[in-house]
Parts: C-alpha cells; structure tokens; sequence
C-alpha cells in the first residue's frame, strides 16, 4: 500500500483530523541510513508527525523539526513540506536496546527526556516561525501533544507508532493528529478521550492494513468523519550538486585553495539521504575563479 495521508472533519466540523501511513517512507530511510530498530521507531515517529504537520500548511512552506532529548540517540531532524514531501534521520542511528517493560522499542531511553522540540516553519518571504517545547517523555507523540498544546495552544492528541521486522526492516508505520476546533461541546471532547483511551495501537492498525481513513474511521466513528483531502506521502531529499556547490563556494577562497592543495578534491555528504557528492580540482578551482571574479 502506498504512503498517503488524508484530511478530515470530524463531529460536524469541530474536530480537525489528520491520518498518514508511512511505512515506505521510514522504510527508506531505515534503508539509507542501515538504522536499528530503536533509532528506526523514534526517527518513524517523528517523520509521521513531521509530514502531517507539513499537511497543515499551504504553498511552497515547509518546516524542519528537532527533537533532541539528551539521549544516545543524539537529536532526530526531521522536514516535509505541505506536498506530501518527508525526510528525516538521527544523529546515532544504530542505536537499539532490549524491549521495555511493555513489551516494546525503548524509544524513550533512546531519544532522552530533557531537552528540546524545536519547529521551525519556513512561511516563505522570509517569514519564520519558531515553536520550542521541553521534552516531557521521550515516546514522541506525547511530545508533540504537548508542542501542540503549549507552543500553537491546539488541544490535541497525537499517535504514532513504528512496527520493525526482525530483520530491522519497517513493517507498519503511520499516525493520526486529532485537534479540538472552538465550538467542540464537552460530550465532543468526552467522547474523543473515551474512543482514544480504548483504541489499539496505531502501529497495529497499519499493520493489520487498516488505510488512513480506515483509522479515522475507527477511532471517531464511521459517521462522523468526512474527508477533505488525500496527500501523496513519500521520502524524498532535495540536495543537489549544485546546493553543496554553492556551500563550498560560501567557505571563501582561502579555504578552497587549502582543500585543493591538502586533498586535491572535496567531497560532501547529505545528512538525511547519504548522497555522495565529489567535486574535482578543476571544479574547486573554477570556484575559486568565480569568487574571484564575483560571480
């Protein structure tokens, strides 16, 4: 099944919903970076999280995530656009340790609880924004509850879950993000808390193959779910040659030269595809050129 997500309405209008699957998503990146079960979780996770945030904008805007916890883990970047557009990776990635006492990844120890979610939206014109929250568990989805509820003051609730096979491939992944709309009645509100306490695990819905409709539809109630708009999800990196070019350019003539006469050549690496780009001596010089001459 292919990654998508959905937008919808719940409750005539008073419950805001979004759904996503993203299991080739975080599987791509498992595959990239050859990350463990532990690490694939957490950075699963917050890639869920991440491209359906991306969903609530509009345009060309995007927004890049942190989360960083203090943990072994190191800090999970993560950033997606409102195109349906993910990518993500963490600082350690072969990090794993045994199940918790639940039976599940320990993404908690992984990722560490005192430290920092950090949102940075990119509006375009110039125009940032930038939302910062502690950490108050380690498990994700609760610390986007709480981004959500401090930093943007939405009630939500937040669910995100990463099923990895035994040979660290990703076997089911995928979240939903409920926000209360102003007009939501308390019995809305009672009866939203009720459904979510007695739901199974969002992992296990995607798994047992359940769309992101389908979820929705489970969790709130066949009736009351309408959906708005359906959004293509998949990883994909817009580095470029010419992006890290214009990066080398930026270090100045007197570095340059120096690369070219200790190593001969430069090479450089995307953090969140690996994608390895070289740059010769005669490109290193023709920088040089071009700094020179202004261009």
């Amino acid at each position: 099944m292919k990654d998508y997500l959905i937008k919808a309405l719940a409750f005539d209008g008073t419950i805001r919903a979004y759904a996503s699957t993203t299991t080739a998503s975080v599987g791509e990146m498992q595959r990239r970076h050859n990350s463990w079960p532990t690490a694939t979780a957490a950075v699963g996770r917050t890639m869920t999280a991440t491209v359906m945030m991306g969903a609530m904008m509009k345009g060309e805007d995007k927004l890049t995530v942190k989360l960083d916890g203090g943990g072994p883990l190191g800090a999970i970047i993560t950033d997606a656009d409102a195109n349906g557009h993910i990518r993500g990776y963490a600082i350690h990635p072969q990090t794993h340790f045994d199940l918790n006492e639940q039976g599940k990844l320990d993404v908690r120890r992984a990722v560490g609880t005192e430290g920092l979610l950090t949102v940075v939206k990119d509006l375009g014109l110039r125009d940032m924004f930038t939302g910062q929250t502690p950490i108050v568990s380690g498990e994700v989805a609760e610390d986007f509850t709480q981004y959500f509820v401090v930093s943007e003051q939405v009630p939500s609730a937040v669910a995100l879950g990463v099923l990895v096979n035994p040979d660290n491939t990703v076997k089911a992944s995928g979240g939903f993000i409920l926000q209360v709309m102003p007009g939501a009645t308390d019995e809305t509100i009672s009866e939203l808390e009720q459904r979510i306490s007695q739901m199974e695990p969002i992992s296990k819905m995607i798994d047992r193959g359940l769309s992101p409709q389908g979820v929705l539809e489970e969790v709130l109630g066949l009736e009351n779910v309408r959906v708005v708009d359906e959004v293509d999800v998949s990883f994909r990196c817009n580095c470029s040659k010419e992006r890290f070019g214009t990066a080398i350019k930026s270090l100045g003539e007197t570095e340059i030269q120096t690369i070219i006469q200790e190593d001969g050549e430069a090479e450089a690496e995307c953090h969140f595809c690996l994608e390895k780009y070289v740059f010769s001596k005669d490109e290193l010089e023709e920088f040089v050129d071009e700094i020179r001459s202004g261009s």
